[in-house]
C-alpha cells in the first residue's frame, strides 16, 4: 500500500490527511495490531496520525459519530479526536471513545483482545467497568 507521508519529523511518525487515505491506513494499523476491522466505523476523518516508537496514534473527523454495533446492540460514540497507545491487540489511555450504558455514557480507556485468542474484545471504562463481547460482533460492517 502507497501512503503519502504529508509530515515527517521523525522517520517513525506518520501523518495522513484525507477520509479515504487515513481509512486505509486505520484499517492497516487496526490489522496490523490484531484488532477486528470494524472497531473505528468512523466518517470524514480528516487526519490520521501514528508514531511507531511509542505506539500513539490519533484520528480527527469533521465531526461526532455516534454507531450502534447491532449483534450486540451496544451505542459507541466517538468524538471528533480520538487518540491513545496501540500495541500487540492492545489499546491503552484512549481518549474521544464512548459505550451507552443505561443513561451514562462512560468513556472507553482500553481495549483488549485475548491473546491467544479466545475470540473475545474486553473494553475497560474509567469506571472501572469491564465489558466483554465476541470480537466478531466489531468485524467490518457491523
Amino acid at each position: 500500500m502507497d501512503i503519502k507521508e504529508i509530515r515527517k519529523p521523525s522517520s517513525r511518525e506518520i501523518v495522513i490527511k484525507g477520509h479515504e487515505e487515513c481509512v486505509k491506513m486505520s484499517n492497516c494499523l487496526l490489522e496490523e495490531f490484531g484488532f477486528p476491522l470494524g472497531l473505528l466505523p468512523l466518517e470524514d476523518v480528516i487526519e490520521l496520525g501514528f508514531v511507531r516508537s511509542s505506539g500513539y496514534v490519533w484520528m480527527k473527523q469533521k465531526k461526532r459519530k455516534e454507531h450502534n454495533f447491532k449483534m450486540i446492540n451496544k451505542l459507541v460514540s466517538y468524538d471528533t479526536e480520538i487518540s491513545g497507545f496501540v500495541s500487540k491487540k492492545s489499546m491503552k489511555k484512549l481518549k474521544g471513545v464512548k459505550a451507552k450504558e443505561l443513561m451514562l455514557w462512560p468513556p472507553v480507556i482500553e481495549i483488549i483482545v485475548d491473546d491467544p485468542s479466545t475470540g473475545k474484545i474486553h473494553f475497560g471504562s474509567l469506571l472501572g467497568i469491564t465489558k466483554t463481547f465476541q470480537v466478531e460482533a466489531f468485524a467490518a460492517g457491523q
